[in-house]
């Protein structure tokens, strides 16, 4: 029987098996390069809002607090967007024909809401609370970057599942004193800059990360300083019952010198109570 197919048929079809499997895997890494892009994340896109809002001008410039507007962030699972009311208690008496407010004027006349554009959208099905993560020592620079650095509004980070698994996953690396979770300055502890942290007594009805005082300043010179000053103020009575009498300073709580974040994280981290990855094991954590 004569052949049908030549001898070089076979090496045909290995090639075209190998171009395939090339072809797949092209498709797969373009595909999963395509989803961490900026055109489906919207990482670094300055949305078209209708009024051109500067984080710049107001948080650096004129020093506005994130509380002033975002009000919910410590007590609501959102931030919440500030009312009409709240712009203009400013814009009510400076700007006041300024064009590019015309949009704030209207919603204030008619009592219509501004249609803002939600630049950090997650999806409808993560459940993501503010509350938790601001009580838990997580700065808002850590996940919405220089916002006082920012003209106009864009996320800094993909807010993909990857990146929040990034930190869940060593979160030492981003906690902070929660005195400084409103600081876009905050440098972590290194030789030149340390930090000191002390774990106090938890407070009734306060979150867990309040019971731990930190501090740039050696405290155990600041301690001796005042040690010495109690101790002036008691002798200049010249009686030793008073000096014996006078009652003495409570003990200061013991500092730990931190010089690396991982360190003090991982301080915090402990004396903050936060979960390990090994406790996080329901997916109904993040996903509602």
């Amino acid at each position: 029987m004569a052949q049908i197919f030549d001898r070089s048929s076979n090496a045909l079809a290995r090639m075209s098996l190998v171009l395939t499997g090339l072809i797949v895997i092209a498709l797969g890494v373009t595909l999963d390069e395509l989803q961490r892009s900026p055109w489906v994340t919207r990482q670094g896109q300055r949305a078209d809002q209708p009024v051109p809002f500067s984080h710049k001008h107001h948080v650096q410039g004129l020093g506005l607090q994130c509380q002033y507007c975002h009000t919910s962030v410590e007590k609501s699972s959102y931030a919440g967007i500030p009312p009409t009311r709240t712009c203009m208690n400013c814009h009510a008496q400076i700007w006041t024909n300024a064009q590019l407010l015309e949009p704030v004027r209207q919603s204030w006349y008619t009592g219509q809401s501004i249609p803002w554009i939600k630049v950090h959208d997650l999806p409808d099905f993560v459940f993501f609370s503010h509350e938790i993560h601001v009580n838990k020592g997580i700065g808002c620079e850590s996940c919405h970057g220089k916002v006082d650095e920012m003209p106009l509004m864009y996320a800094q980070n993909t807010l993909q599942m990857e990146w929040c698994l990034d930190c869940h996953r060593n979160p030492a690396k981003n906690l902070r004193p929660t005195s400084q979770i409103y600081n876009m300055d905050w440098q972590a502890p290194s030789e030149d800059h340390p930090a000191w942290c002390a774990a106090v007594d938890d407070k009734q009805g306060v979150p867990t990360a309040q019971s731990v005082s930190c501090t740039r300043n050696d405290p155990s010179s600041a301690g001796a300083e005042m040690a010495s000053l109690h101790l002036a103020q008691a002798g200049a009575k010249g009686l030793a019952e008073d000096v014996a009498a006078a009652p003495m300073p409570a003990a200061p709580p013991s500092y730990t010198k931190f010089t690396s974040q991982e360190d003090m994280g991982h301080f915090l981290e402990v004396h903050y109570k936060i979960r390990t990855p090994k406790d996080l094991t329901s997916c109904e954590v993040c996903h509602r």
